[in-house]
């Protein structure tokens, strides 16, 4: 029997990363729940959420771990391996999906995923 209470937790959770602009810490989506479940039961459903492939995480350089709404087709094969831009000043955190990250490494090494974060000041901060 599915849980009810959840369903409407992981849909309100998923709306709330959907609608935002920029990626979002399990505090802020916490806070902008409003009470609808405990933190352990965002933690549970960011993590169905990622493995469902709807949303993605991000580390920022302070170390702090982000959400962010994935914008691929399903049907299509999908790695999350694009920049992110981290904003020293508002602390934003924007997914960059048309910059294409670039590296070089030996021909000994096997990249399986990627975690690119360019720093600096957003758009909005250096107007």
């Amino acid at each position: 029997m599915k849980n009810t209470r959840n369903t409407v937790a992981k849909s309100a959770i998923l709306e709330i990363i959907q609608s935002s602009k920029v990626a979002l810490s399990h505090v802020e989506i916490q806070k902008l729940s409003e009470g609808l479940c405990d933190r352990v039961t965002i933690y549970r459903i960011l993590d169905r959420l990622m493995i469902e492939d709807v949303i993605h995480k991000i580390a920022t350089p302070d170390g702090t771990v982000k959400y962010a709404a994935c914008h691929h087709k399903h049907e299509e094969h999908h790695i999350h391996n694009h920049v992110h831009f981290s904003c020293e000043k508002c602390h934003s955190v924007t997914c960059l999906d048309t910059v294409k990250p670039s590296y070089s490494i030996p021909k000994d090494y096997l990249v399986k995923e990627i975690n690119f974060t360019l720093s600096g000041i957003c758009k909005d901060c250096n107007e």
